[in-house]
């Protein structure tokens, strides 16, 4: 098969993948991000809604499946679009055909749903980039993201204005092991232990990469408030 009729495939790949992603938000919503991490018992009652969707979503209650996905999907899109830009939507629609069809093999509760449905998206993301035969991307989010949670760590000034596009265009600056870290960490939810098996690596190594990633957010957010009147936010003029 030539480059064109190859060409073609993909094109018609493509177009098969973004009505998916289109069925699916006709569906079940956008979702809003809710934020959990940084007040414990928000956390809890998070994820215990999650928790309880997903168990009756097992059970067939596509209603309680609209629920899961509706919590979810705005972080895992935030996630996949720092790796693969503006064909993360097509990318998840493909995540959701597996979350889907694997659902009753998942056991946990709602913190493992999350890191689960992390890992096939971004398995998902991964061989999209082969297909396309591209390098990831350090990071690419812009508004789907305005809502994080609160500071867990020290560094409160940069998780706090991560709520903030500009925040969010600095992020996309750091090298690839601190972005990921960072927005597992902090847009996803998950713990050290829950970031570490989605990428692979020793909850350690992800915690340090994390922290940097913040330190390293915290301090240039403090350099430009220097020279800065007032950080812009987002809706603002630049």
């Amino acid at each position: 098969m030539g480059p064109d009729a190859d060409d073609r495939g993909r094109r018609g790949h493509h177009r098969t993948r973004s009505r998916r992603a289109e069925a699916l938000r006709a569906r079940y919503g956008r979702g809003r991000f809710l934020g959990h991490g940084g007040e414990p018992r928000r956390a809890q009652a998070y994820d215990g809604e999650l928790g309880a969707a997903v168990a009756r979503a097992q059970e067939g209650d596509e209603a309680a499946f609209a629920v899961a996905y509706r919590l979810v999907h705005p972080a895992l899109l935030a996630y996949v679009r720092g790796l693969v830009g503006d064909d993360a939507e097509d990318v998840m629609s493909d995540a959701w055909l597996e979350i889907a069809r694997d659902l009753g093999r998942f056991k946990g509760e709602g913190a493992g749903f999350r890191g689960w449905t992390a890992t096939i998206a971004r398995h998902r993301a991964l061989d999209h980039l082969r297909r396309q035969r591209v390098r990831p991307r350090p990071s690419a989010l812009e508004q789907d993201v305005l809502e994080l949670p609160g500071p867990q760590s020290t560094h409160d000034q940069a998780m706090e204005a991560l709520s903030t596009e500009h925040a969010l265009a600095l992020v996309g600056e750091l090298p690839r092991d601190q972005a990921e870290a960072v927005l597992l960490r902090v847009v996803v939810g998950l713990d050290g232990p829950a970031a570490a098996r989605v990428l692979g690596k020793r909850p350690g190594a992800v915690r340090t990469a994390a922290y940097r990633g913040l330190k390293r957010l915290a301090e240039r957010l403090s350099a430009e408030s220097v020279t800065e009147e007032a950080p812009r936010t987002l809706g603002e003029s630049t």
